[in-house]
């Protein structure tokens, strides 16, 4: 399955302290991490680092984790991860910032890489990473599902 438009996705997850940033092969199959941003609130830095990023991958969208509570909810964490998509959006335009659920990536990420055998005080510097793989693997599998679904129905198979 090919998204279209055809290129790299960068996804982040969007921390306090640090940003998770993954990127995609340029037909949206395989997330890897690419690297994690120090947050820098009070300044600039970490959007001018994301946008060296969006640039240096030629990135044809950004995903954003947007962590809502498990009741759907927007709370403390999303407001946060909006109000950086937004800035970000600023930046990068045209390239467009979307946003997807990410409630659980960070533990999802933390469970893997305890399953793969790095040791709690290693997962620090690498989480924030995997929770990014975690967001846009899920969101590339969420587009092949409805390109499946997309399919089937125009073949009259739905």
């Amino acid at each position: 399955m090919t998204l279209t438009p055809r290129g790299r996705r960068l996804a982040i997850d969007v921390g306090s302290v640090r940003i998770g940033v993954a990127s995609c092969d340029p037909d949206g199959i395989l997330a890897t991490p690419v690297e994690t941003v120090a947050r820098t609130p009070k300044a600039d830095g970490d959007l001018r680092r994301i946008a060296a990023i969006v640039d240096e991958y030629e990135a044809v969208e950004v995903i954003v984790g947007l962590p809502k509570t498990l009741r759907d909810e927007h709370g403390h964490a999303a407001a946060l991860a909006t109000e950086f998509g937004t800035a970000l959006g600023e930046r990068i335009s045209p390239v467009p910032v979307l946003y997807s659920d990410e409630r659980l990536s960070t533990i999802t990420a933390q469970q893997a890489l305890r399953s793969s055998g790095v040791r709690a005080k290693a997962q620090k510097n690498v989480v924030d990473q995997a929770a990014a793989v975690a967001i846009l693997q899920g969101w590339l599998d969420l587009q092949t599902h409805r390109h499946d679904l997309e399919s089937g129905r125009q073949e009259g198979l739905g």
